[in-house]
């Protein structure tokens, strides 16, 4: 296998990483202490081909490949994980979801939209209730002519109270689990569509994360996404995405961690030369590489099978997996290297390791990937 990057591939890796160290670097710290989202961002982005790597160019994006979307993700991740959280909901969760499952009609209508940067998407699967047990799904559609009528609550969704649209998920059979369950596509100033901002996180200050409640919310069926009973196979093939975005996110904020790292141990003195120097400083940073090294090395496979058009669950899992641990243990190693300046906000150890911990939490927490992953290896599902 050819690990070298396309010049196509460079090229991108190129211009977002210019992008990424000039306009969202410096103002991550301000961002994530304001707790804001800076939404004129997602324009520039969308004007730069950034919000639509692997959407075709008929429906208004680069047309790229995924091993170019990783790439994306993880220069992103690398300057601002909350940023990169907005970014793969609208594109991995959102727009290849569409593209996959959408009539062409939806295509045409949400995707150029979405890949420029107007629209903002949003994906409405978790609930109070529906977590990792994602076909516990409780909000309802209720069939009413030809119309839909949605009555719920989802909760943690990333992107909820800046969107414009959103992909919902509701049951039509109350009890069936993922059998009844259904997908739709709406935009969110439909009535019966509140949100509510939710605050307080460790984490991701910057992404916007809210609550959102449909009330009597009436649908035309032209705004299912896919079939009745479908919902649950298509919020799998979503989360497969989303997981890869994760993922390559990890490793542009492990990057950062490494990178940091270095630089600080060659200018901090102690003892009469630099903290760079000692042997069990050296040992926290050869671990570091070799995490990143793997994590980046395990995505780029995860997109070579995607490339490919082979079902890609696993490879993704298993990338999600090892990205999230290890940006965890990249974040935690960076601060201890740091010492007490790395305690401080001061410093991007201290926020890096706060976005960095919910990796192994959203989109499938890490026990979930291991039981996709032992599930595969023994033929035996360990959840239903």
């Amino acid at each position: 296998m050819d690990f070298s990057l396309s010049p196509e591939q460079r090229m991108i890796q190129d211009s977002v990483r210019k992008f990424a160290r000039e306009r969202i670097l410096p103002n991550a710290r301000e961002w994530d202490l304001a707790q804001q989202f800076p939404r004129e961002l997602l324009t520039d982005m969308g004007r730069l081909g950034y919000l639509g790597v692997p959407i075709p160019e008929e429906y208004g994006g680069a047309g790229l490949d995924y091993i170019a979307e990783a790439i994306v993700f993880e220069e992103i991740g690398y300057a601002d994980s909350s940023v990169r959280t907005t970014l793969s909901v609208q594109m991995s969760l959102v727009e290849l979801t569409i593209l996959k499952w959408g009539t062409e009609a939806q295509k045409m209508h949400y995707l150029p939209r979405l890949c420029s940067g107007e629209w903002i998407g949003s994906f409405g699967l978790t609930e109070p209730n529906a977590g990792s047990d994602a076909a516990n799904v409780q909000t309802t559609a209720r069939r009413d002519g030809d119309d839909w009528v949605l009555n719920g609550q989802k909760v943690w969704i990333s992107n909820a109270t800046i969107a414009d649209m959103a992909i919902i998920f509701a049951q039509t059979a109350p009890g069936t689990k993922s059998k009844g369950m259904v997908a739709f596509l709406l935009e969110t100033d439909t009535a019966g569509y509140t949100t509510r901002k939710m605050t307080g996180k460790l984490g991701l200050r910057a992404s916007d994360t809210g609550e959102i409640f449909m009330e009597n919310l009436r649908l035309p069926d032209s705004a299912r996404l896919g079939q009745v009973g479908e919902g649950f196979k298509i919020a799998m093939s979503a989360l497969d995405n989303g997981r890869y975005g994760v993922a390559s996110g990890c490793v542009g904020a492990a990057q950062h961690a490494l990178d940091a790292s270095v630089k600080y141990a060659r200018e901090r003195m102690a003892f009469g030369k630099p903290i760079a120097g000692f042997q069990l400083i050296q040992d926290m940073l050869a671990q570091m590489k070799v995490d990143v090294e793997a994590a980046r090395l395990l995505v780029y496979q995860a997109g070579w099978t995607k490339n490919q058009g082979q079902v890609s669950t696993i490879p993704v899992s298993i990338a999600k997996y090892f990205a999230a641990e290890a940006g965890k243990r990249a974040a935690d190693a960076a601060i201890q290297i740091h010492g007490g300046y790395g305690f401080s906000d001061e410093y991007v150890p201290e926020r890096l390791w706060r976005d960095t911990r919910v990796a192994s939490l959203y989109e499938g927490t890490s026990q979930i990937q291991k039981l996709i992953i032992g599930r595969d290896l023994t033929g035996i599902q360990a959840f239903e």
